[in-house]
């Protein structure tokens, strides 16, 4: 079969609510050769591809109300932790991410060095694990603080810090391949732009966000017609 691909700028819609939206604001599924449901978070799996919004919450009563059998007009399995492995797969995704970043060179670890390019005004996001202490938390966002202040000072627009806080210290030591890592921070560039979009979507899908939005960057949400199928 041939990969499925799609057009800069065109639409699909929801399979739970038939609202046409761009792919972005969509997760793609496709029948895998054994006849199970698989999430192509990529867009690129061959066959005829189903949509359903951006959402836990959607997918979750997509399930339940069996939309993505009756779209695809045929017997299909839906795997009962679906919601739950598209979080992993996401989740995933943006950690091979932040490793590439690493890898160009863009990623800061250690408090001192994250404070460091904070200070700067060059700091795209900082990164602070989930389960680092919170004396550490609250001196990170005392640093940001710091740094909004003195732009505001010097009359420089202030644009607010994403703070990502969807990785354990040991995710963060195994993307980034060293130990000890609670903080970190992404430095202007591709490869860290491609760690917040990929953040960004998790973060709308965890929060059930199914419309359109560049949140705070958050802290860390019956059968269609038309364009929901290719």
């Amino acid at each position: 079969m041939k990969a499925a691909t799609l057009k800069e700028g065109s639409e699909r819609s929801c399979v739970l609510t038939r609202a046409v939206k761009a792919p972005d604001d969509l997760i793609r599924f496709v029948a895998g050769p054994d006849g199970t449901l698989v999430p192509d978070l990529r867009r690129k799996l061959p066959g005829r591809g189903v949509w359903a919004s951006l959402s836990r919450k959607a997918v979750t009563e997509a399930i339940r109300r069996k939309a993505f059998e009756r779209s695809l007009k045929t017997k299909v399995a839906v795997p009962a932790d679906l919601p739950e492995m598209i979080d992993a797969l996401m989740l995933r995704d943006v950690q091979q991410a932040l490793s590439m970043a690493n890898k160009a060179g863009l990623v800061v670890a250690g408090f001192g060095k994250v404070e460091a390019l904070i200070e700067t005004g060059r700091c795209l996001a900082v990164i602070a694990a989930s389960d680092g202490a919170e004396d550490g938390k609250r001196k990170i966002g005392q640093a940001i603080r710091r740094a909004e202040a003195a732009r505001e000072s010097e009359g420089l627009k202030v644009r607010r810090l994403p703070v990502v806080t969807i990785f354990a210290a040991a995710d963060l030591e195994l993307a980034l391949g060293r130990a000890h890592v609670i903080h970190a921070a992404l430095a202007p560039g591709p490869a860290a732009e491609g760690v917040l979009s990929r953040w960004r979507r998790l973060v709308r899908y965890r929060t059930d966000d199914t419309a359109a939005s560049d949140q705070n960057e958050p802290e860390d949400t019956t059968e269609p017609a038309g364009p929901n199928a290719e």
